[in-house]
Order: structure tokens, then sequence, then C-alpha cells
């Protein structure tokens, strides 16, 4: 529909005591976004997945001191996103853990499942962020883990799927 087919209608409707339907102009808009499928390319097409709950799903993985459960979302995306749960292993110990790090990614979501999380941001401060807490670790950014709750579990979401971690001298 054209700017001026659409201006005629919603002239026509004001002259019969009726408003254009929001619809309409809603309608227009939706037809001018662009696909964001296609914006992955064809190699990228994201295929559905599910991911129920099961203790033994748990492994070992990036860091000694959690186990993460992988949601699929990395094979479901071809590479494009992980999401997993990170379930941190009690105690805290501040000699294995507190080491200052980055992560080389595009994007990193975390969200606090249970208990608490506290960890230091360059520039940015200490935070202890508990059950229900998000936030976005801009890439790059250096931060050291503080502590957290001997039942504390994270959703975290990463982009892209394989990427790289940097420890950074104490």
């Amino acid at each position: 529909m054209t700017k001026s087919t659409s201006v005629t209608r919603a002239r026509k409707s004001r002259d019969k005591g009726k408003r254009p339907a929001a619809k309409t102009k809603a309608k227009a808009k939706a037809t001018k976004r662009a696909d964001p499928q296609a914006a992955l390319g064809k190699k990228r097409r994201q295929r559905f997945t599910v991911s129920h709950p099961r203790k033994t799903d748990f492994r070992a993985g990036l860091r000694r001191y959690a186990r993460y459960r992988d949601l699929g979302i990395a094979a479901a995306t071809q590479g494009l996103v992980q999401a997993h749960v990170i379930r941190m292993i009690p105690p805290f110990r501040a000699e294995e853990v507190a080491t200052p790090h980055y992560h080389d990614v595009a994007f990193q979501m975390i969200y606090v499942l249970k208990g608490w999380y506290k960890t230091a941001f360059a520039g940015q401060g200490t935070h202890t962020f508990r059950k229900g807490a998000c936030w976005i670790q801009p890439p790059r950014i250096a931060h050291t883990v503080l502590g957290y709750s001997k039942d504390c579990e994270l959703l975290e979401i990463v982009m892209p799927a394989d990427f790289a971690t940097v420890m950074l001298d104490k």
C-alpha cells in the first residue's frame, strides 16, 4: 500500500465518521521491516530446540569452580548464540576464583536464577546480584568474581557461542 493510498483510505474513513483502523498502520510498518532471519544468512538459520532440566546435564566447562548445563542453543543457532545454566560449586575460594579476566564476545547477558553472585567490573564498581537480577557485560569488560552463595545458579547467554576468555594479571 502506498502512502497516498493509505491517506485516501484514512480520509474516506474520516468522512464516514469512522477512524482508520490501527491495524492498517501497524501492517504497513510491519511490511517495511527487514526479515531478521535474512540478516543471519541461509547458513545461520535457526531450528527449534527444547531443553528440559535434568541434574545429570551439568558438566565441567570453562571454570573449575562451576558446572554447566548446555541448553542446546549453540547447536540450534549454528554457533550464533550460546545459552547455559551455570551452577557454582561451593565453597567460594578466592585463590581459585578471584582472577581478573574478560570474555571476547559480541554480547553477554547473565541472569541470577538462584542465590547471589558478587563481582567487580572495571570502571563500574562492585555489584552483588541476587535472584532475579540481570546484567549485560559489554564486550571485553574486565571483571573479577568476588563471591557466590552455595546455591548460586546463573543463566548466561553469549554471542558468539565459541569465544575466548582472557586471563589478566592480578
